[in-house]
Parts: C-alpha cells; structure tokens; sequence
C-alpha cells in the first residue's frame, strides 16, 4: 500500500472539514441583528476643529475662527457586499451632528446582520418628510430647535449651521460670517445625498457591533468644488445661487475613514 498516498488524503480530508467548518461558522456569524455606530470626527482640512480656539486659513486666504458647526444627516440606507440595501426606518432617521452640544455619534438599531461594504445618507430634510407637517416630525422637530437647526416651522430646518468670524486681505477687522443652508419650499429644494465605500466591511451579526468612523472637513464649505468667498457675502441663508452651491460643497465633506468591527450584543 501505498503511505505516501494514504497521509496526502488523509491530509485533503482534514483540510476539507477544516474549510467546511470555517464555511459553517462564517454563516453562523452572519445572523441576528445588532446595532451600527457612526462617528463623525469634525476637522478642518485635515486639522482638529476647536470652536473658537484655532483659526483656519482657506484657499481664498480668509482667515477663519470657527464658533458653530452643526449639520442634519438623514435617510440612512447600507448596502452590503452583494448589493441588496437595507433602509432605516425612515421616522427614526433624522439625526443632528453639533460639534458644541458633543452630538456626534449616530446609532442605528437593530442593523440586519451582513457585511456593509457601503453606506448613503442624506444631507439636511427631505420634502417628502417636511411635508408630513409638524406633527409628523415627531422628537427630531424639537432636537432641531434646540440645537439651532430651525429658522421657524414656517420657513423650514437648517441643514447646516455654519458661524464664526474671519478676516482677509480686505476685511481687516473680525468679521461675523453665517452660513445657513436648507431648502426653502420646493422651489429651492438643497436635500443631497452621499453614498460612500467603506474601506473595509462593516460586520453586523448578533455577535458583531461595528463602529464607521467619518472623517468630516468643514473646509469644504467654502473651499470645495464652488469657491464660496466670505468677503463677497458673510452671511449667507437664503440665495438662490450659493445656496445650492454650499449644498453640494457640504456633500464632499464627508469621508469614511476606517470601520472598527467590535463584539457587542445588543440588549
């Protein structure tokens, strides 16, 4: 009989149980439900933002200090590595990012378990949920109004809240600078969308509760793809040309920086 043969088999056989058994304890794994956490870790042009702390200097050489940054994400949706897309229930998917009020993590629960290789979100409201009028806000109407989110019901959500002073080769004296970007009835609809890869797999199971991490440069509301110049216009709200401009800046500020798979099970 030949030895060699027998041990080559016997060595196939347990290689093969071995796979099988990776094979059944990677489906294992991928059941239940559990809960996604997304950080946004708000800087400025690869520096830390420290509100009225630190100036920042933009391509328009403004010299910037920051004392407000506050933004609405929405309409969550994940996409996992074969494509199929999970939405978040719509009513528990509006959330305020405010660097002041430490508001910056998003928690989604009860995440299906897959593994998310992408993520889309909203910028600012939807029409279709600020029509639902004000009743049909439910608690984020009033997370809005305390964390300076809203101009009046009337007139609508802020989708970004953007203040603080700046100087520049023709305004030497601190000036004050708001940028407040929403919609304003539908004839002037700013809602955008963002889908991004994420570097590596978000890993969702009964086991399995993963943190994104966003890396989010507010630079990039002046200093993004339309170059927004303070000098020209400190205060802007409701323009129909930059406002528009500054949502689609405010799309290009975020970037998945890294996802941390971490156990957790969801009580």
């Amino acid at each position: 009989m030949n030895f060699n043969y027998i041990k080559i088999s016997l060595l196939f056989l347990v290689v093969s149980l071995a796979a099988c058994s990776s094979d059944d304890d990677a489906v294992d794994t991928a059941t239940g439900e559990n809960e996604v956490r997304i950080g946004f870790d708000n800087g400025v042009n690869g520096d830390d933002l420290l509100l009225g702390a630190s100036t920042y200097i933009n391509s328009n050489d403004e010299v910037l200090t920051i004392n407000r940054f506050n933004y609405i994400v929405s309409n969550f949706v994940l996409i996992d590595a074969e494509g199929n897309e999970y939405t978040y229930p719509k009513d528990e998917s509006y959330f305020v990012v405010s660097e002041e009020n430490d508001l910056t993590e998003v928690s989604l629960k009860n995440i299906p378990a897959a593994e998310y290789v992408a993520i889309k979100f909203g910028v600012g409201v939807d029409q279709a949920k600020y029509q639902q009028g004000a009743e049909g806000q439910g608690d984020f109407l009033e997370i809005a109004e305390n964390n300076e989110m809203m101009w009046s019901w009337q007139a609508g959500y802020k989708f970004l809240n953007f203040e603080g002073t700046f100087t520049s080769e023709t305004v030497a004296e601190a000036t004050n600078f708001k940028i407040h970007m929403g919609s304003h009835g539908s004839s002037l609809d700013n809602y955008r969308e963002v889908t991004l890869d994420l570097p590596s797999r978000a890993l969702v199971s009964d086991k399995l509760s993963p943190v994104i991490h966003m890396a989010v440069d507010a630079n990039r509301i002046l200093d993004g793809q339309n170059k927004i110049k303070l000098s020209e216009k400190a205060v802007v709200m409701i323009d129909e040309v930059k406002s528009p401009q500054i949502s689609e800046n405010a799309t290009g500020m975020f970037r998945v920086d890294h996802v941390h798979n971490g156990e957790n099970v969801q009580h």
